[in-house]
């Protein structure tokens, strides 16, 4: 191949490779912390209202197990009391002894139900919670990425939490890059007005205590013992 050839060849796929190049899209990085989205969009306090509420609701119905079950230990120590009685016939004491056993097994029966209750309660709770996190989070991402794409980025990187290291993701981002402000004001935009709250009567006592954080605590079977 002669030396004129040889270069033309050369020229050609060195174009070739920097129009491939050229391509490319620039990358441009933009930041979001999906955590304080979460916690600052205002859906995510109503659906936790609505989770307290269902488990608040599972919470009353054990107790009401709870003191049923109480109800039926009293009547068991008092069945227990006149079996033992000295005055009771062979077949009254045959009855007092059955009617113990029955009250033993209904103690055992509601004990099952009580704790079966309550862990089918929290685990549905717990369940509730995901999903709706799942949900929620999938309606901040559309927002995060609709923001990100006018702002012609084309990755965005969640600064919320630590890697496996423990270390956060991100280290450093320049302000002008994280969109997180802008999309809080985005998902909140059709936030509902909140009703005026009555003016309180007085001061609050002193010593009062601060207003717990939200959470969703465990469901418990209250005066229920855990099976051995």
């Amino acid at each position: 191949m002669n030396r004129s050839l040889k270069s033309v060849i050369t020229a050609i796929a060195f174009g070739a490779s920097a129009l491939g190049l050229s391509a490319q899209p620039t990358l441009k990085v933009a930041t979001a912390d999906m955590g304080k989205l979460l916690e600052g969009y205002y859906k995510t306090d109503e659906q936790m209202a609505k989770i307290r509420a269902e488990e608040q609701k599972a919470q009353t119905e054990l107790e009401r197990m709870s003191k049923e079950l109480n109800q039926v230990v009293e009547q068991y120590k008092e069945a227990v009391d006149q079996s033992k009685s000295t005055l009771l016939t062979p077949e009254a004491r045959a009855k007092a002894e059955s009617d113990v056993a029955a009250k033993m097994e209904d103690i055992r029966r509601r004990q099952s139900d009580g704790q079966n209750f309550g862990t089918n309660a929290q685990r549905q709770i717990q369940q509730r919670v995901q999903n709706v996190r799942s949900l929620l989070l999938d309606e901040i991402g559309k927002k995060v990425t609709e923001i990100a794409r006018a702002k012609g980025a084309t990755l965005v990187v969640d600064r919320s939490g630590p890697t496996f290291l423990g270390i956060p993701a991100v280290l450093y981002v320049d302000p002008a890059f994280d969109i997180t402000d802008e999309v809080l004001a985005e998902i909140n935009k059709d936030r509902p007005a909140k009703p005026v709250a009555a003016a309180p009567a007085g001061p609050a006592p002193a010593g009062a205590p601060a207003a717990k954080p939200v959470d969703t605590p465990a469901v418990t079977v209250p005066g229920l013992s855990p099976k051995r």
